[in-house]
C-alpha cells in the first residue's frame, strides 16, 4: 500500500513507482463504502444526515449507527461512506436515489529556481494584479500544512476575502491566519502536516517569498510560491498510510462549499480508473461546474506506457520535467579519478577517504554474489562492511546501509536524471561511471574513495521529461490526449514539515527539502493557473486551461518510443507570461462536458454518477468524443496499414483584441507524415468575445505502429501563437 511515508521513502530510495497495490479499507467482514447520491436535493425540509442514517438503518437493521457512518456529503453533493457487509452494499445499490456505490480505495501522493525559469520573476519584475491576487483562494487536497512555515506568514495581509464560507479545524495547537486562512482534517490526525508533502505542495503553489532557505546550504536562494500575495486553504486527507478516496470525496465537497477558488491536487492511483469510480473525476466535475479548475499530478509510473492517471478533460494533468538547475554529487576515488553522481547530499566526509567495499565482496552465506552485488537485505557480512563505503548494483543499499554499518553509498542509480535525499554520505552512479569505479574496485590494492558535498549546475538548457512521469496514451477517453501539460518537478526545493523525514530512516529534520515527483509538478501549474485567474476572474476553468495549454513551449523530444512524444508531455512545457495573454481560448463548460460522456455512449445511470444530475443522451446533444472543443486534438484508429481521415470540429473565442486575423500553420511533429488541412485557412474576429469555428482535416497511411503520429496546429496573429498539438496514434503500446 502506497503511504505518504513511501512517498518520502520514494524520493530518498529512488522508488519513484509507486508500485504497492491499491486496497480496500477492511473491518472484519465490513469494509467502508461510498455511496454516491448525486446532487443535493433542493428540498427546503431534506436533511442529508438524518436521510443518510435513515439509509443505513434501514440497511442494516440496527437502531444505532454508531461506527457505521463514516463520513456524510453534504455541502456540494450528496452521499455518504459507510462500513458495510457485501449484501449491505447490494441493498444499498438498488434504492431509490442511490447513483453508485463503489469502495474506498488508498489513493498515493504523487524551489529557488524554477519561477525564475519558466519566467515568473521576483518582484516588480513581473507583471501582477495584487488586489485581485490576494483574493484568490487556493485548495490544497494533500497531507495537512505546517502553520508556523515562514511560507505561510501573514505578515502584510488583510482579513480573509468577504466570499470565504471555510474554517479554521486544524486541532491542537494549530492556528491560522490571514495567509493560511483555512485547514480541515479528515484522518483523525489534525491538519498539521506530518509527513512535508502538504507544506511543500502549498508553497510551491502559493507560498510567500522567503529568503535565504536551502537545504543545509544546497539550493540557497529565495523560496517562493507562483502567486504570493494569494491565500491558502489546507485540507487534509492523507497520513503514513495513505489518502482514502472517501476523505478526498469530503474535500472536495467542503473546498466547493467554502470557495476556493482553484484546487490542486498531487494525489492519484497507479493507472487511470473509468471515471465513475473515480474519486478525483467526480469530486473535480462538481468544482468545474462551479467554476473551480482542479490540477492534477499525472502520476510517477513513467516512462511505462498507459500510466497516466487524472484523465478526465475537465481536469488539467500535470507531467514533470526538469528546469536548468540539476544536483551533482562528486565521487573521488583513491587513485584521484572524479566520477560525477547523482544525489542530494548535505553530509561534508571533508575530503577523508574511506576504503570501499563492493555487496559482492561482502557476500554472506545466506545470499549468491549477484544478489550481494545488489545489496539486497540479509545478503552481507556486516563485519566486512562496517565503517566502510558500500558500493552496490543497485539501491538496495539504501534499505540496509544502516543495520551493516555502512559510512556511506555509491549505487548504480537507475533513474539517471533525479537526486534524491540520503540519510548518509551517497551518490548513484549512471552506468558508465559505474563500471569505471568497479574497474578501480578490482585494480587496486586498497581502494578508498570520498563523497562530497552535493553542489548545483545550472547547464540545462531546455525541459526534459522525468523517466519517472506517468505517460499516456489515454485508457479511458482514448481521443483526449493525457498528460496536458508538463512543468518543474524534479530536485524542486520548497518548504517542509519539521515533523516529516526528508528520507527514510533520516533522523534530521528540516523547514525546507528538496523532492522529485509530479505532485511537485502540480502545484506549479496551480501557481500559474492563479496567475492567469487574477488577470481574468470571471474566466472560467476551461478558458484557464486552454490558455495555459495553448501558450506552451514546444519540448524537445529525448530518448526513444513513445516516452519522447506528446504523449509525455502534452501540449508542451508551461509559460507562465504567455498563458496571461492567450489571444484565443477554447472554451468548454458543464454541458459540453455531458456531451462528449454521451458520445463515449455513457449510459444515463453512469452519468448521473458523475455529474450528480440525471442526463438523458440524444443524437442532438451527443458528440464524437475527438469533437469535444479541447485545446489538443488526439484520435486512436483502429489499425495501421490502411489510408485514413479523421476530421476534428474546434471553436475559438477572442479574448484579444478587436479587428484581428488569426492566420493558421501546420508543424509536422513525431511519426508518420500527415497531412493536415484547416478550413477557413484564417479566422478574422471583429470583437472580445466573439467566437469563429474551423475543421481540421488529418489523411495519411501506414502509421508507425512504435509511436504516435502527430502535428501542431499554431493560429498567428502577429503577436500571439495559439498552439494545438494534433496526435494521431493506433495501438495502446
Amino acid at each position: 500500500m502506497a503511504t505518504l511515508a513511501a512517498s518520502s521513502c520514494l524520493l530518498s530510495c529512488l522508488l519513484v513507482l509507486f508500485l504497492s497495490s491499491v486496497s480496500a479499507v477492511t473491518d472484519d467482514d465490513k469494509q467502508v463504502y461510498i455511496v454516491y447520491m448525486g446532487s443535493l436535493s433542493s428540498r427546503a425540509d431534506y436533511t442529508p444526515t438524518s436521510d443518510h442514517m435513515s439509509i443505513l438503518q434501514e440497511v442494516t437493521g440496527e437502531s444505532s449507527i454508531e461506527g457505521r457512518l463514516v463520513r456524510s456529503y453534504k455541502r456540494s453533493f450528496n452521499g455518504f461512506a459507510a462500513r458495510l457487509s457485501e449484501s449491505e452494499r447490494e441493498k444499498v445499490a438498488k434504492m431509490v436515489g442511490v447513483v453508485s456505490v463503489f469502495p474506498n480505495k488508498k489513493l498515493q501522493l504523487q524551489t529557488t529556481t524554477s519561477w525564475d525559469f519558466m519566467g515568473l520573476k521576483e518582484g516588480k519584475r513581473t507583471k501582477r494584479n495584487p488586489t485581485v491576487e490576494s483574493d484568490t483562494i487556493i485548495g490544497v487536497i494533500d497531507s495537512g500544512i505546517t502553520p508556523e512555515s515562514q511560507s505561510f506568514a501573514d505578515k502584510g495581509f488583510g482579513p480573509p476575502p468577504k466570499k470565504w464560507k471555510g474554517v479554521c479545524s486544524g486541532g491542537e495547537n494549530f492556528t491560522c491566519n490571514n495567509k493560511l486562512i483555512g485547514a480541515r482534517d479528515y484522518t483523525s490526525e489534525g491538519s498539521r502536516d506530518t509527513e512535508g508533502h502538504g507544506t511543500h505542495t502549498a508553497s510551491t503553489a502559493a507560498g510567500n517569498a522567503v529568503v535565504d532557505a536551502s537545504f543545509f546550504g544546497i539550493g540557497n536562494g529565495t523560496i517562493r510560491g507562483g502567486v504570493p500575495a494569494s491565500r491558502v486553504a489546507a485540507y487534509k486527507v492523507c497520513t503514513a498510510t495513505g489518502c482514502s478516496s472517501e476523505a478526498l470525496l469530503s474535500a472536495f465537497d467542503d473546498a466547493i462549499a467554502d470557495g476556493v477558488d482553484l484546487i490542486t491536487i498531487s494525489i492519484g492511483d497507479k493507472t487511470a480508473s473509468m471515471f465513475e469510480n473515480d474519486p478525483i473525476a467526480i469530486g473535480a466535475f462538481h468544482a468545474m461546474s462551479k467554476g473551480i479548475l482542479t490540477v492534477n499530478s499525472a502520476g510517477n509510473s513513467g516512462p511505462k506506457p498507459i500510466s497516466v492517471s487524472g484523465v478526465a478533460p475537465w481536469i488539467l494533468t500535470v507531467a514533470a520535467s526538469t528546469t536548468n538547475r540539476g544536483f551533482v554529487t562528486k565521487v573521488v576515488l583513491g587513485n584521484g579519478k572524479t566520477l560525477v553522481g547523482k544525489s542530494v547530499n548535505a553530509y561534508d566526509m571533508k575530503g577523508k577517504e574511506y576504503p570501499l567495499v563492493y555487496g559482492k565482496s561482502a557476500a554472506s552465506s545466506a545470499c549468491d554474489p549477484e544478489s550481494a552485488g545488489l545489496c539486497e537485505p540479509s545478503c552481507l557480512d556486516e563485519s566486512r562492511v562496517k565503517g566502510k563505503i558500500l558500493v552496490c548494483g543497485g539501491p538496495g543499499g539504501l534499505k540496509i546501509f544502516e543495520s551493516v554499518g555502512a559510512i556511506g553509498l555509491i549505487y548504480q542509480t537507475p533513474k539517471p536524471d533525479v537526486a534524491f535525499i540520503h540519510p548518509l554520505p551517497a551518490a548513484g552512479l549512471l552506468t558508465e561511471d559505474f563500471e569505471s569505479l568497479l574497474s578501480y574496485l578490482e585494480s587496486a590494492d586498497s581502494p578508498h574513495a570520498t563523497v562530497l558535498k552535493t553542489e548545483a549546475i545550472f547547464n540545462r538548457t531546455s525541459p526534459v521529461i522525468a523517466s519517472f512521469s506517468s505517460r499516456g496514451p489515454n485508457t479511458i477517453a482514448v481521443d483526449i490526449l493525457k498528460p496536458d501539460i508538463t512543468a518543474p518537478g524534479v530536485e524542486i526545493l520548497a518548504a517542509y514539515s519539521p515533523d516529516g523525514e526528508p528520507s527514510q530512516h533520516d533522523t534530521r529534520h528540516v523547514k525546507y527539502s528538496v523532492l522529485s515527483g509530479t505532485s511537485m509538478s502540480c502545484p506549479h501549474v496551480a501557481g500559474v493557473a492563479a496567475y492567469v485567474k487574477t488577470f481574468y476572474p470571471k474566466w472560467s476553468p476551461s478558458m484557464i486551461q486552454s490558455a495555459i495549454m495553448t501558450t506552451a513551449w514546444p519540448v524537445n523530444a529525448t530518448g526513444t518510443g513513445i516516452a519522447s512524444t506528446e504523449f509525455a508531455y502534452g501540449a508542451g512545457h508551461v509559460d507562465p507570461i504567455a498563458a496571461s495573454n492567450p489571444g484565443l481560448v477554447y472554451e468548454l463548460d458543464k454541458a459540453d462536458h455531458i456531451a462528449f460522456l454521451c458520445g463515449m455512449n455513457y449510459t444515463s445511470h453512469v452519468l448521473k454518477v458523475i455529474s450528480g444530475e440525471t442526463v438523458t443522451c440524444s443524437e442532438e446533444k451527443e458528440i464524437l468524443p475527438r469533437n469535444l472543443n479541447y485545446p489538443s486534438m488526439s484520435a486512436k484508429l483502429s489499425g495501421s496499414g490502411t489510408t485514413f481521415t479523421v476530421t476534428f470540429n474546434r471553436t475559438l473565442t477572442n479574448v484579444g483584441t478587436p479587428n484581428s486575423a488569426y492566420t493558421s500553420k501546420v508543424v509536422a511533429g513525431h511519426g508518420s507524415k500527415l497531412d493536415v488541412k484547416i478550413m477557413p485557412s484564417v479566422l478574422s474576429f471583429k470583437a472580445v468575445n466573439e467566437k469563429q469555428s474551423f475543421m481540421v482535416t488529418v489523411t495519411g497511411s501506414d502509421l508507425d505502429p512504435e509511436v504516435p503520429s502527430s502535428a501542431n496546429l499554431i493560429w498567428s496573429d502577429g503577436t500571439h501563437n495559439v498552439r494545438s498539438p494534433i496526435v494521431i496514434y493506433t495501438s495502446d503500446y
